[in-house]
């Protein structure tokens, strides 16, 4: 599903107007939607509607009388005079028969429900005064908190926490998520998001082009492979794992089996002859060759059936690492680079990013997480406040002329054409040892069947999530790979593939 930044929402607003449906329509069906959200939220007591003086405040104010049209006890906190609202929240605020309170903390009471209709999306400076007070009055209450598009004081495009904001259980959004629902700490701020259809086409969005998705099945199902009836395992790519010396095999093999379990036909792990028996006696479907050196490692993959490669999880940093990496570039495989591949090339990056640029339709995939970006994008901050990781990560594939896979809870998918996925399905206990090992191999087993490297990213990361909540909590990396075949069994179902 498209994610719309603020400015596209109001681009789809606009043409939706343009088209013929008045914006006070949209209004009113964003507040009954609302309405209908609170009803479930808080099925007895009274409900505190805050108001600001936009078009955020205007859908609070449908609501509000939405709400005591159905018999519910509503009263309505305003930021401003009632008499200065403008436009459709002035047409809003004159269907709301009642007196509005002061905004005043105290005001709030002690309510079932709070719906915070103060701020929304539009928010780009830090809050302040009065704003400030009753949010953090807003939190203190204890009562459950209904945000109206975003929980105010988060900035929509970037996720980012404008000095406060609203920790809201629930949020009603329209039309399409924006960033800051998918982003953290927006996200976490949010609770369960709803999206209300309240009119707008989606026939605009071939006008908007977005180029943010929710990565979810539907975003890359063209491009999800599966094996043809006559198929062998010839067919479904051959991968090659780079493993480290003897005493840091481990991450390797779990890459190797990754690549196994996401569909690569044949894995082969390039182990140094020193930690040979090791990796053998560990390794059952992965097959074992003896590689120390990049001329050894380029003989290997000279044979084009080998068409995928991991080179980082383990690897070592240094020298023997970046060969590895400019042989697999220069033999034109495609390739994921993670770990010790990426801090690799912290003292000189752009050599990195020079050999990407110059293969020919490169498909390689770069996996960091938030402590190896700066290593390799130390001017594209992940400090600045107002900087979204969005458009970190845009940045950084437009420079390296790779996909860019910035991990995390969020984790953001980019590639150099300015396409970009925001994962949500990542449990917490995802976090664990040897998981990102497991992800690369996931990745690269998608490569070697020929998926593009900007959607195989995307697959195997949200494969990556599911299979962490198919294990549950308690996860180690190893369970990952075990709890694949039913990921793909729901996919399988989810897209009609019989099996």
């Amino acid at each position: 599903m498209e994610v719309l930044t603020t400015s596209e929402m109001e681009h789809a607003d606009r043409l939706t107007i343009t088209a013929g449906t008045p914006g006070f329509a949209l209004m009113l069906s964003a507040g009954q939607a609302v309405a209908e959200a609170a009803m479930e939220l808080a099925e007895e007591g009274p409900i505190v509607v805050v108001a600001g003086r936009g078009n955020n405040g205007g859908d609070g104010f449908v609501a509000a009388a939405e709400l005591a049209a159905r018999g519910r006890e509503v009263s309505v906190i305003l930021l401003c005079e009632r008499d200065s609202l403008q436009g459709d929240a002035a047409s809003a605020a004159r269907g709301w028969k009642y007196p509005v309170l002061p905004f005043n903390p105290q005001a709030i009471g002690k309510p079932a429900l709070i719906i915070d209709a103060l701020f929304g999306a539009g928010l780009n400076r830090p809050v302040k005064g009065e704003p400030l007070d009753m949010i953090e009055a807003i939190n203190a209450n204890g009562a459950p908190v209904l945000a109206v598009d975003l929980p105010s004081g988060i900035n929509g495009t970037t996720g980012a926490v404008m000095g406060v904001a609203v920790r809201a259980v629930q949020t009603v959004t329209f039309f399409r998520r924006k960033p800051a629902h998918l982003l953290l700490p927006g996200r976490i701020h949010c609770g369960r998001v709803r999206v209300a259809d309240i009119g707008i086409p989606s026939s605009v969005l071939d006008e908007i082009k977005p180029q943010t998705f929710e990565n979810a099945p539907d975003t890359w199902a063209a491009s999800f492979p599966v094996p043809k009836v006559d198929a062998h395992k010839y067919a479904r790519g051959h991968a090659v794992i780079v493993s480290g010396d003897m005493a840091s095999t481990g991450a390797a093999r779990l890459a190797a089996r990754g690549a196994l379990r996401a569909g690569a036909g044949l894995a082969t792990l390039a182990s140094p002859r020193d930690a040979l028996a090791v990796n053998a006696a560990a390794l059952t479907a992965v097959m074992v060759r003896p590689v120390d050196t990049p001329i050894e490692f380029g003989e290997l993959i000279g044979d084009r059936r080998l068409n995928a490669c991991v080179i980082g999880p383990g690897a070592g940093i240094g020298e023997r690492t970046r060969d590895f990496v400019h042989t697999a570039l220069s033999a034109q495989r495609h390739l994921v680079l993670d770990a010790d591949a990426l801090t690799s090339f912290a003292e000189a990056p752009d050599r990195l990013f020079e050999s990407i640029k110059a293969s020919q339709d490169p498909q390689v995939v770069l996996t960091p997480h938030e402590g190896e970006f700066p290593r390799l994008f130390s001017d594209i901050s992940n400090k600045h406040p107002l900087r979204s990781k969005l458009e970190r990560v845009r940045d950084a594939a437009a420079r390296s002329g790779a996909v860019v896979l910035l991990k995390g809870p969020d984790t953001v998918v980019a590639s150099p054409d300015g396409r970009a996925t925001i994962a949500a399905n990542a449990p917490p206990w995802l976090a664990t040892a040897g998981a990102g090992d497991v992800l690369a191999g996931i990745i690269a087993g998608l490569l070697a069947q020929g998926v593009p490297a900007f959607e195989a990213a995307s697959i195997g990361v949200w494969m990556h999530g599911e299979g962490a909540r198919e294990a549950g909590p308690g996860l180690i990396a190893e369970d990952l790979t075990e709890v694949l075949p039913a990921v793909f069994r729901r996919l399988y179902d989810e897209f009609g593939i019989d099996y």
